[in-house]
């Protein structure tokens, strides 16, 4: 299923094709962990689902540790 998210730090509007059904969504939308509702996504993906931030790496770079 495509699912589009704004990246709330770029602005920039991104669709990824993800392995995730209309129930698996609507389980997510009424309280179930990303964990357990998207079984066949990775962090990264469910992360994209939940907030719209594409990659975390970018975010911080730059950021002195």
């Amino acid at each position: 299923m495509k699912i589009t998210r704004q990246d709330p730090m770029t602005g920039k509007i991104n669709t990824l094709d993800l392995d995730v059904t209309e129930e698996e969504l609507v389980k997510h939308s009424r309280g179930e962990l990303a964990q357990k509702a998207f079984p066949r996504l990775n962090a990264d993906q469910r992360e994209f689902i939940m907030t719209g931030i594409m990659d975390w790496d970018d975010i911080f770079k730059g950021i002195p540790e």
